[in-house]
């Protein structure tokens, strides 16, 4: 196993991420920076880079067996720096390097924001109460509110993505994601399921209309709460699949996410976050879906389609990061039972789609 200073540095050597910021950046203190990773890899790499000049953070797309249109860093720089300035709170976009001689892949920069992340949990004496809980939940659906009451054009984003026949293009897209990656899975047993499944999704497809801006993967632990208190998101995080589409594919996956207080562990068991929304205060599935519906004025009666192919989507993911950590393309740890969640994720998926799952 590789020690924790070489893991660090794996996919953006300090000697030369320091050097290529001092230059872009205009500041030589930057020279001497130092690379810690933050996340390591079940999407993109995330490391925060520390100089005498500050602290920044550096993304780029995980090492190896990278599957097509996937990890997108011309995407997430263009999506953060246009909602610059709008009420969906961003990090400052700061530098995009699309030249693959300097680490190898593209990657871009952007100011660290402070505030905790809700990965495994609040830190402690954060969102205490039930109250204040119920306060991040808020704050969490207004700003996808928010995110898609913005008119693309007025941020310079009337290009970005094609919204026409937005839903069949993503079916379609994830069923080549699926098709890349089944190999690495084909002996778990949920392989024909999903087969299955992304036909049945393809067939029910809605017609609904498209054109706001969607995040691609929402949930409360893409996001850095308001350190001074719940109630505010500081910064929406990890726009790699943004684009211009179907708000509700946004709705859908955030309640896939969201444990709820009574979920056995079929379910909690196989979700990648910590069930952080089962605490008293959190509302339910149920009540996450009112409350989108009452501040957007959107229709949900397609919704359990949504979640449904929302599950799909992530058991997909978790497909992608079993075949990466069977080539070794993987950095740190929790990976070695990743294929067992593929049969309750489209379990979960089944259910939703037939409107079961509440």
């Amino acid at each position: 196993m590789a020690s924790s200073r070489e893991e660090q540095s794996t996919g953006a050597d300090p000697s030369v991420v320091g050097p290529y910021l001092a230059k872009v950046l205009d500041e030589p203190a930057w020279a001497g920076s130092s690379v810690e990773l933050i996340t390591g890899g079940k999407s993109n790499l995330t490391y925060r880079v520390s100089s005498p000049a500050g602290a920044v953070v550096l993304r780029r797309p995980p090492l190896g067996n990278v599957l097509p249109t996937a990890h997108d860093m011309v995407r997430e720089h263009t999506v953060i720096a246009a909602l610059a300035g709008t009420p969906v709170p961003v990090p400052p976009a700061l530098h995009l390097c699309t030249d693959t001689d300097v680490l190898g892949a593209p990657f871009y920069v952007m100011g660290f924001v402070e505030g905790p992340i809700a990965r495994d949990g609040f830190p402690p004496g954060y969102a205490d109460r039930p109250e204040d809980r119920k306060a991040v939940a808020d704050g969490l659906i207004d700003t996808l509110v928010a995110l898609h009451a913005v008119e693309p054009a007025e941020v310079g984003l009337a290009d970005f993505g094609r919204p026409e026949g937005y839903l069949t293009r993503q079916v379609s897209r994830w069923m080549r994601q699926w098709a890349a990656t089944r190999e690495a899975v084909e002996s778990t047993g949920a392989a024909s399921r999903l087969d299955r499944l992304a036909e049945l999704l393809a067939d029910t497809a809605p017609a609904a209309p498209t054109g706001p801006i969607v995040h691609g993967d929402y949930r409360l632990d893409n996001t850095v709460l308001d350190p001074a208190g719940p109630g505010r998101i500081a910064a929406v995080l990890d726009w790699e699949m943004s684009t211009r589409g179907d708000p509700l594919a946004d709705l859908g996956l955030l309640l896939v996410y969201w444990v709820q207080a009574g979920d056995d562990s079929d379910r909690t068991g196989v979700l990648p976050i910590a069930a952080v929304s089962s605490l008293p205060g959190f509302p339910t599935r149920r009540e996450v879906a009112e409350q989108y519906a009452a501040k957007s004025g959107r229709d949900l009666s397609r919704l359990p389609w949504y979640v449904s192919f929302g599950a799909f989507k992530l058991a997909v993911v978790v497909a992608g990061i079993v075949a990466r950590h069977r080539a070794g393309a993987m950095l740190g740890d929790g990976f070695d039972n990743m294929e067992s969640r593929l049969g309750p994720l489209v379990d979960l998926a089944y259910r939703a789609h037939s409107g079961q799952d509440e």
